[in-house]
């Protein structure tokens, strides 16, 4: 049975450093045996089948792999099936329909997340900017965008995410990536 996935690479292609230039990484998850490889963006964002009865664990694993021995850097990267991506778009607890793009954002997460890990962060502080917890996904609403969200500044911290893979896509690109893995 062919699965359908979208590959969330952090941290690659930003200002300059870390260059996986997208060719390059289609020509390297098609040699790992995945097909319909498409990107979407330059920041590391990939669909792709795999017949693999594999784990997304394990496939995350695998192109992280394959992406150190080809760029000479480790990258992580974080593995998500159709399925789960349309759950976090559908579970958006704040009104997606009303916002612009720039305004919601995901943070996927290799594990849950516990409301404890942010007990430090007092909501009303950052008003109107607010964040949710989901399935393995944070969602942050930026009402002036993530370049001025103090909120955002303060969910950045690497203690609140220790021990955990985290990447985060604007809502256009959350969109997308469910479009792109259904076709």
């Amino acid at each position: 049975m062919t699965t359908t996935y979208a590959a969330l690479l952090r941290g690659i292609n930003v200002s300059g450093h870390r260059k996986v230039p997208m060719a390059e990484l289609r020509v390297l998850m098609t040699e790992l045996g995945h097909g319909n490889v498409a990107t979407y963006l330059q920041s590391g964002n990939a669909v792709f089948t795999s017949d693999a009865d594999a784990a997304e664990d394990a496939l995350a694993a695998s192109l992280g792999q394959a992406i150190e021995a080809r760029f000479g850097f480790a990258v992580d990267v974080l593995v998500r099936s159709t399925a789960y991506l349309s759950a976090v778009a559908d579970a958006c607890p704040f009104p997606a329909a009303e916002l612009e793009g720039k305004q919601l954002h995901v943070t996927y997460c290799s594990e849950p997340l516990t409301a404890e890990r942010f007990a430090r962060i007092e909501p009303a502080a950052y008003l109107p900017e607010e964040f949710r917890l989901g399935d393995r996904a944070l969602y942050l609403y930026a009402p002036n965008g993530l370049g001025r969200s103090k909120l955002g500044e303060a969910l950045a911290r690497p203690a609140l995410f220790k021990g955990v893979v985290a990447t985060s896509r604007n809502w256009n690109t959350v969109v997308k990536l469910v479009e792109m893995t259904r076709d």
